[in-house]
Formats: structure tokens, C-alpha cells, sequence
């Protein structure tokens, strides 16, 4: 039997009704916050993230599936979005529409990395991106989202950690005040950690082994904006006060991607356990121009599906699977045709709705609808069709009332309208 490949997943019928409310919920948010969605291949030149991301970043030594096509380019399955994204921004010259171009997306991100708990070899991320200012009144919006989506979603239990990189020079000067804190406890680095000590000391900080997390957290870290750094994440941090958002300052929360500057944030969750990032974002300033554009600010996130998944399994969220919510049940003999044609005017009404195909018995029928999660089931029996009527059965209730055929479509639609807000059906 063939199998999917070590860390992939098959999303099966149930649990992609939970991913599809993600998607949903975060097109209406993003959508609201003035936000468009943007598809970019999954595939693109591996040069791309090699200059966006950074050559020394375990994702491009490591973790990137990079091979040689038919005509010998070098291509990489995406690792992430934001690269990506840039590449799409500047090669369809989106800065000529003005101001700053604010972009949404969700989809698969490939890195060959050990499976675990919410992080598959293929993942899913959906986020966004706002290109073309930097405003501090633009760094509180995303991250505001981020937390407006987490509320719509249900989601509990999350903590909002914020930072500033600075400007390059900053970030180099704190990198080089980070080599000098970790060189006392070199030797007790793990041997990925001795690497990143030269190659990316500020991955260190996000490491998940038990020794370097420790020493982690006990190494001083301090804070060195320039004045103008200073007054911008100033700014951000008196902008979320204002909208009421929730975070703690965190100095090393660093983010291990090259072309992070300014402000960089995390949002965790606490029932994920040692893996409880849910959310990672930030500025990438220098990253426009690093891939051929224009001098151009950016900033935004990207969350986990996996983990938003995980969360919300967590908190028992509500939300609203895709499956029939009218059920069309047949108890008189030959009705099939009959109840086959109900079911397409009702789907072409616009109301989702199922039956059994197999001729089953009323009482296994009603288990099925049950099993479905039909809100209402609509009986044709014999003795109801002479009469033109059939019986529409309120699954909730148990009530029951006899209808004529000709009105069960505008009935239901009166329930949907009357009911909507409880969610008793939803076409």
C-alpha cells in the first residue's frame, strides 16, 4: 500500500470543515480591515528566498527542498510567503496603484523538517502583508488584526509579545552584544546552536532544546534603538494602548529571518505546549530592495493553520462545519424520483440539503441526517403526497409540522431568515 510521505497529511471530511472556517473567517476580517487576496506558485526561482530569507538560515541550508527542473534552474518549493509575495509586488509593478498595496493569502509552505505537533514537511499558513509605508499606525493595524482574527476564531489563551530590531545598523550592533553574551556559554550550546553562533546568533533565542532555552533566558538582553527606532515603536506601542490590545514587551523576541527590522512580534498560545508559537510577524524594511525593487517599507504575519487548528480543538470552538443542514428522507413507496427532484430545487434554492440513495429504512434515514448534522429533515410519505404536503421535522426540537410541497423552499427560507443568527440553518 502506498502511503503520504512522512510529514504530510491527508485533511480528511470533518476536519477540513475546521480549516475551511479559518479560511473563511480570516477572508471576512481581511477582507474588512481593506485587505485582497493574492496567489502566488508554489514554486519559484530557489535564488529568491536564498536573498530574501538569508543564506545562513537553517531554512536555506537546511530545511528548503531545492531541485533542478528540466531546464536546469534551480527551483525551491516555498518555504514561506512573504519572499514570495515581494517577488509578485515588484514584478507587476504594484506601487504604481499607490499607497501602501495590502495583500492577503493561505496555503501550502514546504520545509524538510523533523514532523511534530503541528508543524507537517507541507504546512499551511495563511496571512498577510501591507507593502508601501512605514507608519507606525500600520505596524498597530496588523497586529490588531492578527488579534481580531484570533477573537473572531474563538480562540483563548493567547499572549501578544512585541519588540524592536531597529534599523540594520541597530540589528547589527545588537547582534554583535549577543555574540558577546552567549561567548561565556558556547561550550554548553548544542552543536545546531555552536553554528548559529556565528552564522545566525539570534536563532539561539529560538531554540527548543532544554539547555540552550535556559541559557536563553538567563542571557541579559538590553534594548539599543537609535532615537528615531526609539520614537517608532514608541509610537506602535501607544497606538495598540489606544485600540485596547493586550501585549508584553519581550527583547528577545528576534525573529530569525534576515530581512526582519523595527517591529517584530509573536503571538503564542497556552495549550500548544513547547511549540506555542501561533503567530509570527514584523517589519522587513530592506526586503523590497534586497530582491531588485524600489527602497520600499512592509510589514505583516503569517499564522499557522495547523496550530490555529490545534488551538481552536483546544477551547472546544464552535464554528460552522460545511454539511447539509435540510435532509430530504422518503417513507412511501416509489417517492425516490419524487424526492430526488426536491433535493435539486432545494440545492438550486441555494439550501444545502442530502438524502440517502440507497433506500434504506425511514429509521436508518433519520440516522443519517442525524449523523450529518441536519438542522431539518423534510419526510414525503405516502399519505402526505396525495395531499401535496409533506411532514418538515425541526431536528433540534423534535417538532414536526405537515407542509405542502409547493412552500417547503419559501418555509425554509423563512426559517433561515428568522433563525440565521443561532446558526439552525445555514444554506
Amino acid at each position: 500500500m502506498i502511503k503520504a510521505l512522512r510529514g504530510t497529511k491527508d485533511i480528511l471530511p470533518g476536519e477540513s470543515d475546521l480549516w475551511q472556517f479559518i479560511e473563511s473567517t480570516g477572508r471576512d476580517i481581511f477582507n474588512i480591515y481593506g485587505y485582497n487576496e493574492i496567489r502566488t506558485p508554489i514554486i519559484e526561482e530557489a535564488s529568491l528566498f536564498i536573498r530574501g530569507i538569508g543564506d545562513l538560515t537553517d531554512i536555506v541550508q537546511k530545511e528548503m527542498y531545492v531541485f533542478s527542473d528540466r531546464g536546469n534552474r534551480r527551483v525551491a518549493l516555498r518555504p514561506e510567503a512573504t519572499a514570495s509575495i515581494v517577488r509578485a509586488y515588484i514584478e507587476n509593478s504594484m506601487s504604481q496603484s499607490g499607497g501602501a498595496a495590502k495583500l492577503f493569502y493561505t496555503g501550502p509552505m514546504f520545509r524538510s523538517e523533523r514532523p511534530q505537533q503541528g508543524r507537517q514537511r507541507q504546512f499551511y499558513q495563511i496571512g498577510v502583508e501591507a507593502i508601501g509605508s512605514d507608519s507606525p499606525f500600520l505596524d498597530a493595524e496588523v497586529i490588531a488584526l492578527a488579534v481580531r482574527f484570533l477573537d473572531r476564531l474563538g480562540v483563548k489563551n493567547y499572549h501578544v509579545k512585541l519588540n524592536s530590531l531597529g534599523c540594520q545598523k541597530d540589528k547589527m550592533a545588537a547582534i554583535a552584544k549577543h555574540k558577546e553574551n552567549f561567548k561565556p556559554h558556547f561550550e554548553k550550546l548544542c552543536d545546531t546552536c555552536k553554528a548559529r553562533f556565528d552564522k545566525n546568533v539570534l536563532r539561539i533565542f529560538d531554540c527548543k532544546g532544554d539547555t540552550c532555552r535556559v541559557i536563553a533566558e538567563n542571557v541579559k538582553v538590553e534594548a539599543a534603538l537609535c532615537n528615531d527606532c526609539e520614537s517608532h515603536f514608541k509610537k506602535v506601542k501607544q497606538c495598540l494602548d489606544e485600540l485596547g490590545v493586550k501585549y508584553t514587551v519581550d527583547h528577545k523576541i528576534v525573529r530569525g529571518l534576515d530581512y526582519y527590522t523595527k517591529t517584530v512580534f509573536e503571538i503564542t498560545q497556552d495549550d500548544l505546549g513547547a511549540k506555542d508559537a501561533i503567530c509570527a510577524g514584523g517589519r522587513y524594511n530592506n526586503l523590497v530592495k534586497e530582491l531588485g525593487g524600489k527602497d520600499t517599507p512592509a510589514t505583516g504575519f503569517a499564522f499557522g493553520v495547523e496550530r490555529l487548528a490545534l488551538a481552536l480543538k483546544a477551547v472546544s470552538c464552535q464554528h460552522s462545519a460545511v454539511s447539509p443542514k435540510v435532509f430530504v428522507a422518503v417513507a412511501g413507496e416509489g417517492l425516490y424520483p419524487e424526492a430526488f427532484k426536491l433535493l435539486d430545487s432545494l440545492r438550486g434554492a441555494g439550501i444545502a440539503s442530502e438524502m440517502d440513495y440507497d433506500e434504506r429504512s425511514l429509521k436508518s434515514q433519520m440516522r443519517k441526517a442525524e449523523k450529518l448534522g441536519a438542522g431539518f429533515v423534510v419526510i414525503l410519505g405516502e399519505d402526505e403526497f396525495k395531499k401535496g404536503k409533506a411532514v418538515l421535522k425541526d431536528m433540534s426540537s423534535g417538532d414536526q409540522k405537515e407542509i405542502m410541497l409547493n412552500e417547503i423552499i419559501s418555509a425554509l427560507h423563512t426559517i433561515k431568515t428568522s433563525q440565521v443568527a443561532e446558526g439552525n440553518l445555514r444554506s
